[in-house]
């Protein structure tokens, strides 16, 4: 199921206000709804397409004035309104498709829908029991009613959540495709995960109803326990949790991307003892590392996120390879730990199995 947008004419007016949504790294970031366009009578509507070349609208949004291009982050931004113009884009059919769509401001941004697998994981109510939507973890969509994470993302059961896919600002602003929020029925936690040292660290979330795959909303795909991460591979690793990209320190509104290279088994530990872990620390069979530069990494706020590398052959086509599990501090020259799925992928497809779901729709 796709999600069409028709323009009704050809220039769409817009409210030039956006909220800056930027908090301290101690703080958790509410999370705001999608704002409709329906703005002085301009309709943008939604419809479904059966059509088989699968191609969807898509928007180049441009200044009226001076027909340069606008800043999504609000600078030098067209108070009044601004032009659209419309044009076709395939959407192609499968797991794992990177959407590359509008050219970003940031290197370390993601553009709207890039990451179509990735999902949000809102905490619904705060400590006094008030309804509160704030960010907490990150997840990955590997099935239209199942969401991937850490399994330290859901220990306290005392909380409540909910999941939010489609998302990539998280300040509110107008965006082209609305995200889908759906409540969790059941969260299923691998049986063998050790909340102290965070082994197995690893949970599959069944929704109380599908979300639609659309342009910014569609499944990543899963490795089979045949395949190897390679030493050196770049990934990508996406989140809205604290940047260490910049001064400022502050959580991201726009998702963030960062590129890491997996690091080396031996490499990584060695890297890790020569922390306050020490001379002793061993490194589980259940983790793969990942970054280590300064400068690259994610941290607080990412965790349950996924880290994806490219699969062989097929631009533009990734696979789940981690789950963001934890790091010694951030930005730092450690790596990062990383869930292997390579070794929970059985255990994976077993629940999948139990609970009716097909597991070809994440296996390429």
């Amino acid at each position: 199921m796709k999600l069409i947008l028709f323009l009704v004419f050809p220039c769409l007016l817009v409210s030039g206000d956006q909220q800056n949504g930027t908090k301290s790294k101690d703080e958790e970031l509410p999370m705001a709804s999608f704002i409709s366009s329906n703005v002085d009578g301009f309709v943008q509507e939604s419809t479904n397409s059966t059509s088989s070349d699968n191609l969807a609208t898509n928007c180049d949004c441009k200044c009226k004035s001076d027909e340069n291009t606008i800043d999504i982050h609000g600078t030098d931004y067209c108070i009044d309104d601004f032009c659209c113009t419309s044009k076709s884009i395939k959407r192609e059919v499968g797991c794992g498709r990177r959407r590359q769509g509008s050219a970003t401001v940031h290197v370390n941004e993601a553009s709207m829908g890039e990451f179509p697998w990735m999902v949000a994981m809102l905490r619904e109510k705060d400590a006094a029991g008030e309804i509160s939507e704030t960010l907490h973890c990150g997840a990955s969509l590997i099935h239209p009613q199942v969401v991937l994470t850490a399994a330290h993302c859901v220990h306290n059961k005392n909380d409540s959540y909910k999941i939010r896919a489609g998302e990539w600002d998280i300040s509110g602003t107008n965006e082209l495709y609305p995200h889908q929020d759906r409540e969790i029925k059941e969260t299923i936690v691998h049986p063998r995960y050790h909340s102290g040292t965070l082994f197995y660290d690893v949970a599959l979330l069944v929704l109380e109803s599908p979300v639609q795959l659309t342009e910014n909303v569609d499944v990543v795909c899963l490795p089979d326990k045949s395949t190897v991460v390679s030493s050196n591979l770049f990934c990508y690793g996406t989140g809205w949790g604290r940047k260490v990209f910049t001064e400022e320190k502050t959580n991201s509104t726009i998702l963030k991307k960062v590129e890491l290279a997996v690091v080396d088994r031996e490499a990584c530990l060695k890297r890790l003892k020569s922390t306050r872990l020490g001379s002793h620390f061993k490194l589980h069979e259940t983790f793969i590392c990942a970054g280590g530069e300064i400068g690259l990494d994610l941290c607080k706020g990412d965790g349950g996120g996924p880290l994806v590398c490219p699969v062989p052959d097929e631009d533009g086509r990734f696979y789940q390879a981690g789950i963001v599990a934890w790091g010694i501090n951030c930005g730092e020259d450690i790596p990062g730990a990383y869930v292997d799925i390579v070794k929970v992928i059985d255990w994976i497809d077993d629940i999948m199995i139990s609970q009716h779901f097909d597991t070809t729709i994440y296996h390429y």
